[in-house]
């Protein structure tokens, strides 16, 4: 992600921060700053699925490299993690977009 799609994540998980009712469980982000976010726990958990099914996939390349796996194990884990990881970015430019969205209101 660059620059300005964090500045954007950052901005929407601070806006969902607010709204929620406190007492909620606040978890220690990879910033270091105290969150009730949902969405932000919705962003580690999507983070989670990406690395699992690339490693997922890593691991069954490798172990079809020493004839421990099947050519349709490969493509079905490779397919896989290529799903996973373009329901993120989906997700992402959503995000990004509904951001830019709320830039553009009128006060």
């Amino acid at each position: 992600m660059n620059i300005k799609q964090l500045d954007a994540v950052n901005a929407y998980s601070h806006a969902t921060k607010q709204m929620q009712p406190s007492g909620l469980g606040a978890r220690d982000g990879s910033d270091g700053l105290k969150t009730d976010s949902a969405f932000g726990s919705l962003v580690d958990q999507a983070v989670g699925n990406v690395q699992k099914a690339t490693e997922s996939a890593e691991v069954t390349s490798a172990k079809a490299l020493v004839d421990q796996a099947d050519m349709v194990d490969v493509v079905t884990a490779v397919s896989n993690a290529e799903m996973v990881v373009d329901t993120v970015v989906s997700v992402r430019d959503k995000v990004i977009s509904a951001y830019n969205d709320i830039l553009k209101m009128p006060i």
